[in-house]
């Protein structure tokens, strides 16, 4: 472990005033340092481990008492990082937790790097390395089934499938080695069969898992939903709408959006980044043409793009150039304010004619219809189970799998074209090597780095 010596110190609670603040403790020194500045009915060596006891932190070089706590004491090995750990809950002023942490320091301590005290974990063999990294998709949550998918895979469901099928390839590496490596043994050769089955059973646990990738991104990272059309076709009232909220300024005047208007709400369960933006037309006018060019670069990146058309004045060249602009993208058309018109059957028409696309007669104002666009979303991107299924949400994960899926269907062909087996190894190792990198057993300090860098300074 490359820090083994230190201990290190970090705030573990959201930057701002709170009731409460946290400071966390790991490693070596961590109870010597405690025990120093902390000051309560028993001594520190007296207090139980796993138990939260009531004191004060007096600063031992002024003799100041910087704030009451309740500070818990947690014996290695039977910890987050497996060191000695102590967690002080403070009041949650910024002042107190910037003083306790300089004290801390001052004695010892090391302030944290980022992800530095689930690194520790990792490293120590607490938790591989998808775990750890579920750790951040815990924290970073936004719906109760993205909770629910980040705590599987934090328990280990995904490393679980994933390790078994390693472990079945490095027994075949072996197995494969040693009858080249030693000729003279009497060890039965690797039948065809053998090699086929583990393979096959192989590459088909990898795929079964990349195929959840989907499901599982949209549960990670939601949908981008990006409302597009002309000026004053109801963009705005459709946001405001579907969040609840007047979060968009709403006029009879075209052109009063001029920028991107973002709105994230929770939709049966899976986040849903909902964009409204500036009507796209040809204008002069210098900033709503920056945001005409926005709305374009949002409507590119868009889960789906929902294109509203106003029903009570038709399809004109402007909606016509709208539509051939996204007609390559998973679009779904609103036909707005449908209350001002007796028959809408011919310009739905006029549409399906100019791009295969789903169209849904709405009236935002009247909210008519929007309960069948819920619908169209939910049965559309929402119908995932994730309470039981392992589900894929990381794409460094989807990469590496990609990867280690593409060499062992390189070693099926290399065994078909009659290869030597030691040169259908290779292919079948960095299989094994490439999922290694998913579980932590086969990865490098840069990469560490990469990963723990995303996290916070707390965690």
């Amino acid at each position: 472990m490359k820090y083994a010596e230190d201990t290190i110190v970090a705030i573990s609670t959201p930057y701002g005033s709170g009731g409460i603040g946290v400071i966390r403790l790991s490693g070596k020194y961590a109870f010597d340092i405690a025990a120093k500045i902390f000051q309560g009915k028993k001594e520190f060596s007296d207090i139980k481990s796993h138990t939260i006891n009531y004191g004060k932190i007096v600063d031992v070089f002024t003799k100041e008492v910087l704030d009451e706590v309740l500070l818990s004491k947690m014996k290695a090995p039977n910890t987050f990082t497996r060191e000695n750990i102590v967690e002080i809950n403070t009041h949650g002023s910024q002042v107190v937790l910037k003083n306790i942490l300089e004290l801390t320091t001052k004695l010892g301590a090391r302030v944290a790097e980022p992800g530095e005290f689930t690194k520790r974990a990792f490293l120590s063999g607490r938790i591989d390395l998808s775990q750890a990294e579920a750790v951040i998709d815990v924290i970073n949550s936004k719906t109760d089934r993205s909770l629910k998918a980040a705590l599987n895979q934090l328990e280990g469901a995904l490393s679980k499938k994933l390790l078994a099928i390693r472990s079945e390839l490095i027994k075949l590496i072996a197995h494969i080695e040693v009858t080249i490596d030693y000729p003279e043994y009497d060890i039965d050769e690797v039948t065809d069969g053998e090699m086929e089955d583990v393979l096959f059973v192989s590459i088909k646990g990898i795929d079964d898992i990349l195929k959840t990738y989907d499901r599982g991104r949209i549960l990670r990272e939601g949908i981008s939903m990006v409302i597009v059309g002309k000026p004053n076709v109801g963009k705005s009232s459709l946001l405001n709408s579907l969040s609840g909220k007047n979060k968009a300024i709403v006029t009879n005047i075209p052109g009063t959006t001029r920028d991107v208007i973002e709105e994230y709400i929770d939709f049966a369960g899976v986040a849903v980044r909902l964009v409204d933006t500036a009507g796209i037309r040809d204008t002069m006018d210098i900033v709503e043409k920056i945001g005409v060019e926005k709305s374009k670069e949002e409507a590119q990146g868009a889960d789906l793009i929902v294109f509203l058309v106003d029903a009570s004045r038709g399809m004109d060249k402007e909606d016509e150039d709208i539509l051939e602009l996204i007609k390559d993208k998973n679009v779904v058309v609103l036909m707005n304010k449908i209350d001002l018109v007796s028959d809408t059957s011919g310009l739905k028409e006029k549409i399906q004619e100019s791009a295969n696309v789903d169209v849904i007669e709405v009236s935002v104002l009247n909210e008519v219809g929007l309960s069948k666009f819920e619908s169209y979303i939910r049965d559309k991107f929402l119908k995932i189970d994730s309470s039981n299924e392992v589900l894929l949400t990381n794409i460094r994960h989807k990469n590496l799998l990609e990867k280690a899926s593409e060499s062992l269907n390189n070693a099926v062909n290399a065994k078909k074209n009659g290869m030597p087996l030691d040169m259908i190894t290779i292919d079948i190792r960095q299989a094994a090597n490439d999922i290694g990198e998913v579980t932590g057993e086969e990865v490098n300090e840069l990469i560490l780095q990469e990963i723990f860098s995303k996290f916070c300074v707390g965690k």
